[in-house]
C-alpha cells in the first residue's frame, strides 16, 4: 500500500489501483516508487508517500480508539521492544499497537474478543504490511493462559483490556526471565489494580506513569503551551519479570 498525497490530502491506495477524485482519475502504476509524482487527467500532480507508523494510525479502518502514538513510542521506549521479540497482546482493536510492533520486526500473538473487530485487525495488518507477523487470534487471552505458558516464553506482554490485572496476576507464567509488561489503561482505577496485581506476582522495577502531552502554538507574538485542553490520553503501568 501507498499513499497519494496532494497538498493536506492523502489517499490509501494499492499499486496498479485507479484513484478517482475531483481532481480527476490518476492511473497507479505497478511499480510505483516512493517519491514519484502521478498526474491526474485533469493535469493535478499526487506525490507517493511510502507508508509509515503515524500514516496507519491515520489511515487504518478503526473499530474504536486506537491507542495513540505517543503511548505506543512509551511502549516501545521502556519495553526496549525490538526485532525478534515475541510479544503477547491483547485488546487489539484497531491493531495499530500490534502494526508498529509487527514492523518493528518483533512476532506478534494478539487477542481480541470481538469477531468483527478482529476482521477489521486482520484486513489492517495487510494493510500495514505486517499480516505475516502478527497473528490476530479471536478469543478472550484468559481462556488461554494455560495453553500460552505451556509453549515459549514471551518477552513481552502488553494488555488494553479491562480485566488486565487478571492476566497481570498469571503474566510471570507467560513471560521469559528478564521480559516486560505494559499495561494501557484509560482510567486511574485499572492502572492501580494492574501495578498492585504485577507487585503480588513478584515483578521488579514496577512503574505507573499518566501519558499527558502539550502542543505548542508557534506565532509572530511568540511562543506558548496551547490554550487547548490537556493532552491526557491514559495511564501506562510497566513491570519486568
Amino acid at each position: 500500500m501507498i499513499l497519494l498525497v496532494h497538498g493536506d490530502r492523502e489517499y490509501l491506495r494499492e499499486p496498479g489501483d485507479e484513484l478517482h477524485t475531483d481532481l480527476g482519475v490518476v492511473d497507479i502504476p505497478d511499480d510505483v516508487a516512493s517519491g514519484d509524482t502521478l498526474e491526474s487527467h485533469l493535469g493535478e500532480e499526487f506525490r507517493v508517500r511510502a507508508l509509515r507508523g503515524p500514516d496507519l494510525f491515520n489511515h487504518l479502518d478503526r473499530t474504536g480508539a486506537p491507542m495513540m502514538p505517543r503511548d505506543i513510542g512509551l511502549v516501545i521506549g521502556h519495553t526496549g521492544a525490538a526485532a525478534g521479540d515475541r510479544v503477547l497482546d491483547a485488546g487489539t482493536g484497531t491493531g495499530i499497537l500490534a502494526a508498529y510492533l509487527g514492523r518493528l520486526g518483533a512476532d506478534v500473538t494478539t487477542y481480541e474478543q470481538d469477531d468483527e473487530f478482529a476482521d477489521v485487525a486482520r484486513e489492517n495488518m495487510a494493510v500495514a504490511g505486517v499480516a505475516e507477523t502478527v497473528d490476530v487470534r479471536t478469543g478472550d487471552i484468559t481462556d488461554e493462559v494455560d495453553d500460552l505458558a505451556a509453549g515459549e516464553p514471551f518477552d513481552l506482554l502488553t494488555l488494553d483490556t479491562e480485566d488486565a490485572p487478571e492476566v497481570v496476576a498469571d503474566a510471570t507464567e507467560l513471560l521469559a526471565y528478564g521480559g516486560y509488561l505494559a499495561v494501557y489503561s484509560p482510567f486511574v482505577e485499572n492502572a492501580r489494580a494492574s501495578a498492585e496485581a504485577a507487585e503480588d506476582a513478584g515483578f521488579s522495577d514496577i512503574e505507573t506513569i499518566e501519558t499527558i502531552q502539550r502542543e505548542l502554538q508557534i506565532d509572530d507574538r511568540g511562543t506558548r503551551p496551547s490554550t487547548a485542553g490537556v493532552g491526557h490520553t491514559g495511564y501506562l503501568t510497566f513491570a519486568r519479570r
